[in-house]
């Protein structure tokens, strides 16, 4: 059976989404030809999206560093020694401060992030502050917290939280050699508690860790047939980081094989929003461009993401500019600080 034409065929019916795909399908999509499946990838994303425009979103590091989890690929783990400083909960102002120069950058999503294994009620109020916040502006808001309760995730939709990311990582076969504190199914719990709870969900993985072509595939095949696809799904380059486990096993993918993920994510989850996340300062002009044809549709901006870095807001301005990419940064918008008060509504 030619295993592509079968997919080809399913996929064009009724265009419904699916979520029923395993690996063999995914690999046939991913050794089309080159020409062949950025053709499959460029239909599906001029299907669902507008092709010249690109999401900007900016992640803040709300508090860093002391995460009791043992992800071997994370700088922010307690369990080794990375040279990173733990840091207590942000103020609401200073967050808040730091939402309104990413959005005089261009920003429309503003993402904060936590190193917990799961938020203590109190801190989840403040963070639910912050979100109240920072909708203030106008922004969309998201962030990532570790695992929720059910009650925690009912919490956050209250205040008014539109995403709420929490990545699978990688494969189901490839998980348990880089994490052991955290279950998949924990994870897989916790996307079910914010989407039952009405809050979009942000989920991907990282690539570059030393798993196999099958393992990234696998990932996709895992947020694929979620019940429902994630709205936004960020595809992670690991970052080189001293003193993690992953440091001895990772192997960064070739730029076509980087392309060739992108496209097969895209097919996969036409739907979806896929962005280019971590890893992307590793990234020439010429390997984006590539994934931005190949269906990638979101970035994020700003100097740092977390603990590691990311091209500068100029670079990216320059460069969606010479590809005819409207955004919030196709006026070439520099970072600047803010001048006002208004809109903060901090407790």
């Amino acid at each position: 059976m030619n295993v592509a034409a079968e997919v080809k065929r399913k996929e064009t019916g009724d265009g419904a989404v699916r979520n029923h795909w395993n690996v063999e399908e995914a690999k046939a999509l991913y050794d089309l030809p080159f020409a062949d499946l950025m053709l499959q990838a460029q239909l599906a994303h001029r299907n669902n999206f507008d092709p010249n425009h690109l999401e900007t979103a900016s992640l803040l590091s709300i508090k860093t560093g002391g995460c009791p989890e043992d992800c071997g690929y994370c700088s922010q783990s307690a369990h080794y020694e990375t040279g990173l400083k733990a840091t207590r909960l942000m103020d609401c102002t200073d967050v808040v401060a730091a939402a309104r120069r990413a959005k005089d950058a261009g920003a429309t999503r503003f993402c904060m992030a936590a190193a917990w294994r799961t938020p203590k009620d109190r801190d989840l109020e403040s963070v639910c502050d912050m979100v109240n916040a920072v909708k203030g502006l106008g922004m969309e808001t998201c962030v990532t917290l570790g695992m929720l309760t059910p009650n925690q995730a009912v919490r956050l939709a209250e205040a008014g939280l539109d995403f709420y990311n929490h990545n699978v990582d990688t494969s189901p076969e490839f998980y348990s050699k880089i994490i052991t504190t955290r279950s998949l199914q924990d994870r897989i719990d916790t996307l079910a508690h914010a989407r039952d709870a009405g809050i979009k969900l942000c989920c991907g993985g990282i690539i570059g860790m030393g798993e196999h072509v099958e393992d990234r595939l696998g990932m996709l095949v895992l947020l694929a047939n979620l019940p429902s696809h994630a709205e936004s799904v960020p595809i992670n380059l690991w970052n080189k980081i001293e003193g993690v486990p992953v440091e001895d096993t990772a192997e960064p993918p070739d730029s076509i094989a980087m392309v060739r993920l992108v496209a097969t994510a895209r097919i996969m989850m036409s739907r979806s929003v896929v962005r280019l996340s971590a890893g992307r300062h590793y990234m020439s002009d010429e390997l984006q461009a590539l994934c931005f044809l190949a269906g990638a549709n979101s970035i994020f901006i700003g100097d740092v993401l977390l603990t590691t870095k990311n091209p500068k807001v100029d670079r990216d301005a320059d460069l969606l500019a010479r590809l005819g990419i409207t955004s919030g940064l196709a006026g070439g918008k520099q970072c600047v600080a803010p001048t006002s008060g208004q809109g903060e509504k901090c407790k």
